[in-house]
C-alpha cells in the first residue's frame, strides 16, 4: 500500500527511491510488525485477562507447569494482526506470492482461534474435533498448491530439489500438489507441537523465517540465483517483507511469551505460522532445506509419533512425555535450559540450511 505512494513521491522526491528496494521494505516490515506487537501486546494481554481466557494445564504434565494454569492464551492473534498490517503497508500488493501466504496464514489460524475458543472459552476439552481440523487445514493447503501450481511458468518451479546436490532435483509433475499439501499441513502441526514451553516455538520460528528471507531475496534475482545456481522464481522477492513481518511480530511477541511467559501463542499462532514457513519454503523451492532448519519442529513431531506408535505397539513409551521438550523436563532440566538449548540447536540448524546455498 505504501509502495503505491513511495512510487509517487519518488518522481518529486529522490529520496523516496529508498523504499523502492526490497531489502528497506523489508526492514520497515520487522520494525512496523515489531512496534505494533510491543504497542498492542499490554492491551491485549490485560484484555485476555477480563476475559478469563486462560490457559488449562495437562494434569499429567511437568509440576512446573500448573503454575502456568490461567496465563491468558491466543495471544497468536497479536503476531497475525502485526504480520497483516505490516506485509498490506509495504509489500507490492500486485503480487500473487504475497496473497497466496497472506491467504494460507490467514485460514490456518482461523482454525487454530476456533480450536482454542472451543477449548478456552466453551470449555470443550476436544477443541475443534480433529476430523474438521484437519478438514479446513487441507482445504487451505490444497488450495495453496493448487495456486502455486497454475503459478509455475516452468518445469523446475515444481521440481523437488536435493541440497548439497548439484543440479539435482526429482520432477514432481502432479504430484506437486499433495507434496506441497504435506509441506504445509505437516510445517503446522509441528509447530504447534513444538509450542509447549514459554518462547519455545516463537524464536526457531523467526530464524527460519529470517533464513527463508535470505532464500527468497536470491532466487527472486536473476542475477543471484542464476550464480547459486537456484531456480529463479520471479517475485519471490517480494516475500522478504512478509517474512520481515514474521520476524517483527515474533520478537514483539517473544518480549511477552518469553520466560515465564505472560501470555501463550495458542493453536491460532501456532497453526498459522507453520503454515506461513511451508507455503514460503515450497515457493522458494526450499522444502527439504525447511526441513533441516526447521529440525526442531521435526523432532518434536518424530517424539510424538515414536511415543505413540510404542505404546500402541509394546505398551511401553519411549519418552518419559511427549513432545520431546517434557521429556527433558521431567528428567529435570529447568524449562529455561531447554528453551535455550533447542533455540541454539535451531540456530546450528539454520546455518546448516544457509550452507546449501555453496556446499553442492
Amino acid at each position: 500500500m505504501l509502495l503505491f505512494f513511495a512510487d509517487w513521491l519518488a518522481d518529486h522526491f529522490s529520496a523516496f527511491n529508498v523504499f523502492r528496494y526490497l531489502t528497506m521494505r523489508g526492514i520497515m516490515g520487522i520494525l512496523t510488525a515489531l512496534a505494533i506487537s510491543l504497542l498492542i501486546g499490554p492491551k491485549l494481554i490485560r484484555k485476555l485477562q477480563v476475559k478469563q481466557i486462560g490457559q488449562a494445564v495437562r494434569q499429567d504434565g511437568p509440576e512446573s507447569h500448573l503454575s502456568k494454569a490461567g496465563t491468558p492464551t491466543m495471544g497468536g492473534g497479536l503476531i497475525l494482526l502485526a504480520i497483516a498490517i505490516s506485509t498490506l503497508l509495504w509489500s507490492d500488493l500486485t503480487n500473487a506470492y504475497v496473497w497466496i501466504t497472506l491467504g494460507v496464514t490467514a485460514i490456518f489460524g482461523a482454525v487454530g482461534w476456533v480450536d482454542d475458543w472451543r477449548k478456552v472459552v466453551e470449555k470443550d476439552s476436544r477443541g475443534l474435533p480433529a476430523r474438521w481440523k484437519y478438514f479446513w487445514q487441507s482445504i487451505g493447503g490444497i488450495a495453496a498448491a493448487i495456486a502455486l501450481y497454475m503459478l509455475a511458468s516452468e518445469s523446475v518451479h515444481t521440481d523437488l530439489l536435493i541440497p548439497y546436490l548439484k543440479d539435482t532435483a526429482l520432477p514432481l509433475g502432479l504430484l506437486f500438489i499433495p507434496f506441497v499439501y504435506f509441506v504445509i499441513v505437516g510445517t503446522s502441526n509441528a509447530v504447534n507441537l513444538t509450542d509447549g514451553l514459554d518462547g519455545l516455538a516463537i524464536m526457531p520460528t523467526v530464524m527460519v523465517a529470517g533464513a527463508l528471507a535470505v532464500f527468497a531475496y536470491l532466487s527472486g534475482n536473476v542475477n543471484f540465483s542464476s550464480y547459486l545456481d537456484i531456480p529463479y522464481v520471479a517475485g519471490s522477492g517480494e516475500l522478504i517483507i512478509f517474512l520481515g513481518s514474521i520476524i517483527g511480530a515474533g520478537l514483539g511477541f517473544l518480549w511477552f511469551n518469553t520466560y515465564p511467559a505472560q501470555v501463550f501463542m495458542g493453536d491460532v499462532g501456532a497453526l498459522a505460522l507453520g503454515a506461513a514457513l511451508g507455503v514460503v519454503a515450497v515457493i522458494v523451492r526450499q522444502e527439504l532445506v525447511l526441513f533441516i532448519m526447521g529440525g526442531i519442529f521435526v523432532l518434536e513431531t518424530v517424539s510424538v509419533m515414536l511415543q505413540v506408535g510404542s505404546f500402541k505397539l509394546t505398551g511401553r513409551r519411549i519418552f518419559r512425555m511427549a513432545p520431546i521438550h517434557h521429556h527433558f523436563e521431567l528428567k529435570g532440566w529447568p524449562e529455561p535450559r531447554v528453551i535455550v538449548r533447542f533455540w541454539i540447536i535451531s540456530f546450528i540448524l539454520v546455518l546448516v540450511g544457509l550452507a546449501s546455498l555453496k556446499l553442492r
